[in-house]
C-alpha cells in the first residue's frame, strides 16, 4: 500500500488532492471577484465543489477565467500553511474579511473545538484540512470546472440560494480526458435530454418541481411496462389492488413511518379535524387490506400487488427527471407468508427479478444484503431479537439459493433487512433497481394474524418487493442504456410509413391501417416533403422501422423497409414484414 500512498488509489490522498484544488478555486475567485462571499468547498466522489454567494451569475466565460487563474496559482507553487486561532479571534478574523458564512460556521462549532485555517499566499480559508503542502502539487493541465448549479446554504430551502461550482481533477491529463469523455457520453445518454427530444415527458415550474408529466409517447412506454409486469405477476398468483394516494397520519404512526421517515414525507394536511398525508409507500395500505378479513394458513402465501402512485419530499438538489422525482409509481407488492414459506417465496421473487432482467438484456448487476447499523439504532425499529432473526433468515435463504451477494451495513429499511439488486448503468454510479425486503416488524405493529394448522393464532411474515422498482426510474434506466433506441415492443411509435409522392398516399393509408389492425403503433407521414427529410426526422425520433412507399411499391403491392439500426432492408411483402415484426414484438427481441 505504501507505493500507492500518493496516488488516487489511496482515497485519503485523492480527497486531500481534490480538497486542495477546491481551495485553489476559492483563491482564484477572490483574486478575480473579491466581492464574492465564500461558503464551503469539500472533495466529493468525482471531484470537488465550492459554494459562493455572488450577485453575478457564473457564466461559462467566468468559469474559463477562473480556470486560467487556477492554473497560474498552481504554477506559483504557493505553500499551504496550517494555523489555529482562539474562537473569538477566528470570528473577528473572518468578520474583518466580510465572510459571514465562515463566521456562522465558526459560531456553530462546539466550545473547545480546535479552529484551524489554511493560508496559501494572499488567501486564507477556514478549514479542518488536511491539504497538500503546495499548490504546485496540483497538475494545472489535469483539472476542469464542469458546471454551476444552485445550492441552498446548509441545504436549508429557507436559506439563501448560493452558486455551486463543480469541478474535477486528476494526477494526469490523460485521466482527465478520459473522464471528460465519459461526461460527454453521459450527456448523450441523459434521459432528461432524450425525454425532451423524443417527446416522452416534461416538467413545468407552475405544476411543481419533481412532478414530471408523461406525454402521449412517454405514457405509451410507461403503459407497456405496466402491462408487462402486471401480466407476469398475474401468472404468478398475485392479486392486484388499487389504494388511495393519501392516508391518515395515524396510519403512518402505526407503521412507524411517521417516526422514521417523516422528513421524506410531504407535510400533513388537516381535513375535518383529521390529519392526512400523501403516501410515500404502500405497505400500510396493504397491511390494512390483509387485516380486513380472517386468514388461515391455507390462504398463505397471499401476494398483493399494485402499480401505486407515491409521493416523497425529495430536496430540489436531488431531483433528476423521472429517475428521482417527488411523484413516481412503484411496481410494489407485499407477500404475506408463514415462516416456513420464506425461502420459497424469496426464491420466487429472485426468479422473477432475473427473468425480467433476461427480457431486458440486463446483465451487469450485483446482489447486496442490506443490514442495519447496530451503532445507529435510532434509524431502525428497536428490537434486537427481531433484527437478528430477520437478518439471519434472509442471509440463510440467499446462501441456500446459491445467490452471490455482498453485505452492506446501514442500508436496511427501518423495519427489516433487504436484498437489493444494484445495476451498473452505461454511465454513472450504480443504483438499486429491484429489492426484496424481509419484515417481521410491520405485521406485528398492525396485529396481523392467521390461524395455523394447530388452530393457534400466529403473525405472518411480510416480503416487500419491487421488481422494476419504480416504473419511472426503470424507464429512465432503459432510455440511458439504449440511448433512446427502445426495442420494438416498447417503442412509442413502432413503424412510420413514408410516402414519396401524393400518388402513394392511398396505399400508405391501407398499409398503416393493416399494421394498426394488428395492434402495431404505426403512423403515416404523407406530408408534401422530400423523402430524405422524412427519413431523417424518423431517425431522430428513433423509430425502429420505416416503410418507404413510391410508385414502384404501389405498382407491385410491396413495401421497402428501412430499420433504425440496419438502414435499407430491401423489399418485402406486407404479410412477410408483419410476420417478422410480430415475432420481434411478441418475443421481446432487444
Amino acid at each position: 500500500m505504501e507505493e500507492n500512498k500518493y496516488t488516487f488509489e489511496n482515497k485519503e490522498f485523492k480527497d486531500t488532492y481534490r480538497h486542495t484544488t477546491s481551495h485553489i478555486l476559492a483563491q482564484a475567485m477572490k483574486r478575480l471577484h473579491p466581492e464574492v462571499k465564500l461558503a464551503i468547498g469539500p472533495a466529493i466522489e468525482d471531484g470537488f465543489y465550492y459554494d459562493f454567494d455572488s450577485e453575478t451569475p457564473f457564466t461559462a466565460e467566468i468559469l474559463e477565467e477562473l480556470e486560467a487563474e487556477m492554473k497560474k496559482i498552481c504554477k506559483e507553487r504557493i505553500p499551504l500553511e496550517r494555523c489555529e486561532l482562539p474562537r473569538e479571534e477566528a470570528i473577528k478574523f473572518m468578520a474583518d474579511r466580510n465572510e459571514p458564512y465562515k463566521v456562522e460556521l465558526i459560531e456553530d462549532l462546539p466550545e473547545g473545538e480546535v479552529i484551524s485555517f489554511y493560508k496559501q499566499g494572499d488567501f486564507t480559508d477556514l478549514c479542518a484540512g488536511p491539504h497538500l503542502d503546495s499548490t504546485g502539487r496540483v497538475k494545472p493541465n489535469a483539472f476542469k470546472l464542469t458546471s454551476v448549479t444552485g445550492a441552498y446554504w446548509r441545504g436549508d430551502s429557507s436559506r439563501k440560494m448560493l452558486q455551486r461550482i463543480y469541478g474535477t481533477c486528476f494526477q494526469k491529463k490523460e485521466e482527465l480526458d478520459e473522464y471528460l469523455e465519459r461526461l460527454e457520453e453521459a450527456k448523450k445518454r441523459d434521459h432528461r435530454k432524450l425525454g425532451k427530444e423524443l417527446q416522452l415527458f416534461m416538467t413545468d415550474e407552475l405544476v411543481g418541481r419533481g412532478l414530471p408529466m408523461f406525454l402521449s409517447r412517454g405514457y405509451t412506454v410507461w403503459r407497456e411496462l405496466e402491462n408487462y409486469i402486471r401480466d407476469k405477476e398475474l401468472r404468478l398468483g398475485y392479486q392486484h389492488v388499487m389504494t388511495p394516494c393519501v392516508g391518515t397520519v395515524e396510519l403512518y404512526k402505526t407503521s412507524g413511518h411517521w417516526e422514521h421517515y417523516k422528513e421524506n414525507m410531504f407535510p400533513a394536511m388537516e381535513v375535518e379535524d383529521e390529519m392526512y398525508v400523501l403516501r410515500p409507500m404502500n405497505c400500510p395500505h396493504h397491511m390494512r387490506i390483509y387485516a380486513s378479513r380472517p386468514h388461515s394458513y391455507r390462504d398463505l402465501p397471499l401476494r398483493i400487488g399494485e402499480i401505486a402512485h407515491d409521493f416523497r419530499y425529495e430536496s430540489s438538489g436531488t431531483l433528476k427527471g423521472i429517475e428521482r422525482a417527488r411523484h413516481f409509481c412503484q411496481n410494489d407488492a407485499h407477500l404475506f407468508v408463514t415462516p416456513e414459506q420464506i425461502k420459497d417465496e424469496v426464491s420466487r421473487v429472485c426468479d422473477l427479478i432475473f427473468d425480467v432482467y433476461k427480457d431486458f438484456g440486463i446483465t451487469d448487476y450485483r446482489c447486496v444484503l442490506s443490514l442495519r447499523d447496530p451503532a445507529d439504532k435510532h434509524k431502525y425499529h428497536d428490537d434486537d431479537a427481531m433484527w437478528n432473526t430477520a437478518e439471519n433468515a434472509l442471509r440463510e435463504v440467499l446462501v441456500e439459493l446459491g445467490i452471490e451477494f455482498t453485505e452492506e451495513i446501514g442500508e436496511a429499511a427501518f423495519y427489516g433487512p433487504k436484498l437489493d439488486v444494484n445495476v451498473r448503468p452505461a454511465v454513472g454510479a450504480e443504483y438499486t433497481l429491484s429489492t426484496c425486503q424481509l419484515d417481521f416488524c410491520l405485521p406485528a405493529k398492525f396485529d396481523l394474524k392467521y390461524i395455523d394448522q394447530d388452530g393457534t393464532e400466529k403473525t405472518p411474515v411480510v416480503l416487500h418487493r419491487a421488481i422494476l422498482g419504480s416504473l419511472d426510474r426503470f424507464m429512465a434506466y432503459l432510455l440511458e442504456e439504449t440511448m433512446g433506441n427502445l426495442p420494438l415492443w416498447l417503442a412509442p411509435e413502432q413503424i412510420r410509413i413514408l410516402t414519396v409522392t401524393d400518388r402513394a398516399n392511398p396505399y400508405g393509408e391501407s398499409v398503416c391501417t393493416a399494421l394498426v389492425d394488428r395492434s402495431f403503433r404505426a403512423e403515416l407521414d404523407d406530408r408534401n416533403e422530400k423523402i430524405g427529410k422524412k427519413i431523417r426526422e424518423a431517425q431522430i425520433m428513433k423509430i425502429p422501422y420505416m416503410i418507404v412507399l413510391g410508385d414502384k411499391e404501389v405498382e407491385n403491392g410491396s413495401i421497402t423497409v428501412r430499420s433504425r439500426s440496419g438502414g435499407d432492408l430491401g423489399s418485402f411483402s406486407l404479410d412477410d414484414f408483419i410476420a417478422k415484426i410480430t415475432y420481434e414484438r411478441d418475443n421481446k427481441v432487444n
